[in-house]
């Protein structure tokens, strides 16, 4: 499979994603780009973004990118800064690349933005294993 076609195929495979409105913008291999809306039944009690929106954004876009290798990759690690609070009607936009690979292990980092403004910084790991997608 292409390095756009395993993400595809997970976006198609997850009701989660599909429910968050995730739209795969560019992926290739090491790499996926990934744009969504906050709805409003994405909002916390302060009526701003809940955390765990672009922290699911960040880690989609995070898996799909740990996967164009064409290998499974599992996430076993991950962490999220929350650089600025996100509103109704923000369209973000994560981009995931991977930092360093081994054999067993992939490390990436991935940005989620709105527009040009930073919000959230992302960091994963994931073991890889030998099964193809």
């Amino acid at each position: 499979m292409g390095s756009r076609t395993i993400p595809s195929k997970m976006l198609s495979l997850d009701p989660f994603s599909q429910w968050l409105g995730i739209e795969i913008l560019a992926c290739e291999i090491g790499a996926c780009k990934l744009g969504m809306t906050v709805r409003k039944d994405m909002l916390n009690s302060m009526g701003k973004a809940h955390g765990g929106i672009t922290y699911a954004l960040a880690d989609t876009a995070f898996g799909f990118t740990a996967n164009t290798h064409g290998k499974y990759a599992v996430s076993i690690e991950t962490s999220i800064n929350h650089i600025e609070a996100v509103n109704e009607g923000d369209y973000l936009i994560a981009e995931s690349v991977i930092e360093k690979v081994n054999n067993k292990l992939g490390f990436n980092v991935v940005e989620v933005k709105r527009g040009n403004e930073l919000v959230a910084l992302f960091k994963g790991v994931v073991y890889r294993t030998q099964k193809d997608w």
